[in-house]
């Protein structure tokens, strides 16, 4: 992949995420989509009833990787983060959201 990198590094990507740990009740969905409109990517996060956080990440493969990395080890000041997965990512044409929101 070495000539490539740099044309995929420009390409858009859509990844699906799930974080576990304390990550509920510490404003982890504020500071997530804080992050996210930091680094131009949209998508969405909502609470789920088991306890983790979930949505989906849009943006120019860069900064998406930038997003994993601040949802697997920083998250929100409060938050413990236990563990952060990652699934059904994608090469996209196109954004398929206009920013980035919080889901109830």
């Amino acid at each position: 992949a070495g000539g490539a990198a740099m044309a995929e590094g420009e390409g858009l990507v859509s990844v699906d995420y799930e974080v576990s740990g304390k990550v509920q009740g510490v404003f982890f969905r504020k500071y997530t989509q804080g992050e996210a409109k930091r680094l131009g990517l949209v998508g969405w996060v909502q609470n789920t009833s088991h306890g983790t956080v979930q949505g989906q990440i849009q943006g120019p493969s860069a900064r998406v990787r930038e997003l994993q990395e601040w949802l697997r080890k920083v998250g929100s000041p409060q938050s413990r983060i236990s563990r952060a997965e990652f699934s059904n990512e994608k090469q996209i044409a196109a954004l398929e959201h206009k920013d980035f929101q919080i889901l109830k």
